[in-house]
């Protein structure tokens, strides 16, 4: 039996969507080309913004008229499913959609009557229950019940089939309620994963050939874990990252690189700062969201870190952290932002000369204190102040890469270039993009790269060890 996952939104989601995949493929399942040919399909969803969630529902409608031709009904259109088409051509074959993730989550009391094409739905409490939608398919059954476990329980691993890069799952939930975000809502309160378990994980991906891992939560700088499970809670992120590089050094393990997000800026500190600075297996690049560079508007999103106690952060991580690649969230158009708040942003992003930025316009989200404040921007005004931060923050990227020319530097191959097959695509420890010539059996390789170049973001670049 074949299974597909379509997978929206963050990387705590492909991480999620591996490790469900993982109890497929423990089973038996073989990945599917397509939905249109797959026994089960997997939808794995986002609700951090209103978009996310109108596309997803998009795709069920999309996902409706599949099932009905895959059921033999005469009404359903095929010229749109060709595949599908072909498939039942002889004779009818089911299928059973599962929609998980945050959204799933958000709306799991009522989205099945809503949108009755949905077999189950899987909350952010019920991910490890996926061998019940298996048991029920094999046996042909009629979709039952998943269980909502009263705590979020952490998958043993996340790895994708192949890959020699994976993400891996410290911590989930927030504590910190933003007042634009529905994470805290979806996701509940923060948990940590026990220290063994994390060592096993890692254990497992050394002896898979995992060449980098990315620690994952949606706020890793607050990790109290404990080592063991049930243990007392003990060990914080920095203690955690040494124990990490430590147990990667003793066992003389593959991964030769460590990344972590998402950072919230009021928990990242000085202590980390420096073990980033001491361990060589920890990549100097930091995702650090600022979200906004108005005092003002940084207080009504609840975020709790001024202007220039972000600045002051900056400063103490480049004075630490030789060669440190920083870059950034940042959020337009929040209720009640005006000119001036604008301009305070663009003054901040001048001033850190972040290397990349992923840049947005508020998104109101149903039971967040936000959506119910007053003076909400309209979407065109929106549009046009965060069209002035990317290209503010366009000209800051090209001008700090183009610094970067002319440097040798590691590289890990990743994979073959989309856009010439005589290429390879990788990324160096501060997380940039290079094409350069080598023979494909150096995917999955830590190489040395000249950078010559830069087209657009991506640098192009001359091998020159390996």
């Amino acid at each position: 039996m074949t299974y597909f996952f379509e997978t929206y939104g963050c990387q705590m989601n492909i991480a999620e969507s591996a490790a469900a995949e993982q109890q497929f493929i423990a089973r038996g399942w073989k990945k599917a080309d397509s939905a249109q040919t797959a026994d089960v399909a997997v939808i794995n969803t986002c609700s951090v913004r209103e978009t996310a969630e109108n596309r997803i529902l998009g795709r069920l409608g999309w996902y409706a008229g599949l099932k009905a031709l895959r059921a033999g009904d005469p009404n359903a259109k095929s010229k749109s499913l060709p595949e599908a088409a072909a498939y039942v051509r002889d004779e009818p074959k089911p299928l059973t959609v599962v929609l998980m993730g945050c959204m799933a989550e958000r709306l799991r009391d009522t989205i099945r009557n809503d949108y009755p094409v949905i077999d189950y739905v899987v909350g952010s409490f019920a991910k490890q229950h996926f061998t019940t939608i298996i048991d029920t398919v094999e046996q042909g059954s009629a979709p039952v019940a998943v269980t909502e476990d009263p705590v979020y329980t952490f998958a043993p691993v996340s790895l994708e089939p192949g890959a020699f890069t994976s993400f891996v799952p410290i911590m989930n939930g927030c504590n910190n309620f933003c007042t634009y975000c529905i994470v805290p809502y979806v996701r509940g309160r923060e948990v940590s994963r026990p220290v063994d378990e994390i060592f096993s994980e890692l254990d497992v991906l050394s002896a898979k050939g995992v060449k980098e891992i990315t620690l994952l939560g949606q706020n890793v700088n607050s990790y109290h874990g404990s080592e063991t499970a049930g243990g007392t809670a003990a060990i914080d992120f920095p203690q955690l990252m040494r124990l990490l590089a430590a147990h990667l050094e003793k066992t003389a393990s593959s991964i030769g690189w460590i990344r972590f997000e998402s950072s919230h800026p009021k928990d990242l500190s000085d202590e980390l700062i420096d073990v980033i600075a001491a361990e060589p297996r920890i990549c100097h690049h930091i995702h650090l969201p600022v979200q906004h560079g108005s005092d003002r508007i940084l207080k009504a999103m609840n975020r709790n870190y001024t202007r220039e106690q972000y600045l002051s952060l900056v400063g103490r991580i480049r004075n630490r952290i030789h060669d440190v690649s920083l870059t950034t969230d940042i959020m337009l158009g929040f209720p009640g932002e005006t000119e001036e708040d604008v301009d305070e942003t663009l003054q901040l992003m001048r001033q850190v000369r972040f290397e990349d930025a992923f840049m947005y316009y508020y998104n109101p989200r149903e039971g967040t204190p936000a959506s119910r404040m007053d003076r909400q921007i309209p979407v065109e005004l929106k549009k046009s102040r965060l069209q002035r931060i990317i290209d503010m923050q366009l000209s800051v990227t090209r001008e700090e890469r183009s610094r970067r020319t002319g440097q040798t530097v590691p590289v890990l191959a990743e994979s073959v270039s989309r856009n010439n097959d005589d290429e390879l695509l990788g990324k160096t420890a501060r997380n940039e993009s290079v094409a350069f010539k080598a023979p494909a059996s150096v995917i999955g390789s830590f190489v040395t790269v000249r950078l010559d170049a830069l087209n657009g973001n991506t640098f192009h670049g001359s091998l020159t060890g390996c």
